[in-house]
């Protein structure tokens, strides 16, 4: 195995123009939906969005972000469990699975399918960049996308040819010895907690993004600004409500 790949990736956010075409992005499909599935019923659908009017719509529910709005394709990913219960009523077969344990498997099923894609994509010269924003406005994607029931958007890719990768590094990421238990959990000493974070902390990029917020750490950075409580708890009920509107109520 050469882990160099994974070893050396990076996100892209900078896409050139040259043409995605859709053979290529077919091929990457087939390959892709061949990732590890829940009883083989792969509760997913993919959706390939390369119209500038649909893309239009997209951007706003994604914040404009510039990967987003600078890719030539927004790829959706969905766990769907509408074509399943189609053809289970098709067959005269009982469905039973608008509840919480059937939308965590397509959920499951949805991210497999999703790394693959981006593997593949990365693989076959494409860059990609996660859009977190899938579930944070899944309604107004679901709107864009004409999404019908059981269909819950999960994750967003931006993809496209990399403007210019040649400066870019490897992305850093904690040690293994922080994220990796052997037998059983063990929980972290603070000691392990510095040791882990401390490098990041220590980043000049990361200084820089405490300094120009007025905060003392790194960890305020990411519970005041990027990620507050009251944006966690509003955008939460948002993706809740629209999870329960599309056929899976969760108990309370």
């Amino acid at each position: 195995m050469n882990p160099e790949y994974f070893l050396t990736r990076h996100t892209v956010r900078e896409f050139s123009a040259k043409e995605v075409t859709p053979e290529l992005i077919d091929g990457i499909v087939e390959a892709a939906v061949h990732a590890p599935t829940t009883g083989n019923m792969q509760l997913y659908s993919i959706i390939v969005t390369r119209d500038p009017a649909i893309l239009a719509r997209l951007h706003p529910a994604h914040f404009n972000q510039p990967a987003a709005v600078n890719a030539p394709l927004i790829v959706t990913f969905c766990a769907d469990f509408n074509r399943f219960e189609h053809w289970c009523r098709l067959s005269r077969a009982s469905a039973g699975f608008g509840n919480f344990q059937s939308f965590m498997s397509a959920v499951i099923d949805t991210v497999a399918v999703t790394q693959q894609f981006a593997t593949i994509a990365e693989l076959s010269g494409l860059g990609t960049c996660y859009l977190g924003t899938a579930t944070y406005n899944a309604p107004m994607i679901a709107e864009a996308l004409n999404l019908p029931q059981r269909v819950v958007p999960v994750a967003s890719l931006a993809v496209g040819f990399p403007l210019d990768d040649a400066s870019k590094g490897p992305t850093h990421r904690l040690p293994v010895e922080a994220v990796m238990h052997r037998e059983r959990y063990s929980d972290y000493s603070d000691e392990a907690i510095a040791r882990s974070y401390g490098p990041i902390e220590r980043m000049p990029e990361n200084r820089h993004f405490v300094e120009e917020n007025g905060k003392e750490t790194l960890a305020q950075v990411f519970t005041d600004v990027r990620y507050p409580r009251a944006a966690n708890e509003q955008f939460s009920k948002l993706y809740y409500d629209f999870i329960a509107k599309a056929g899976f109520p969760f108990p309370g």
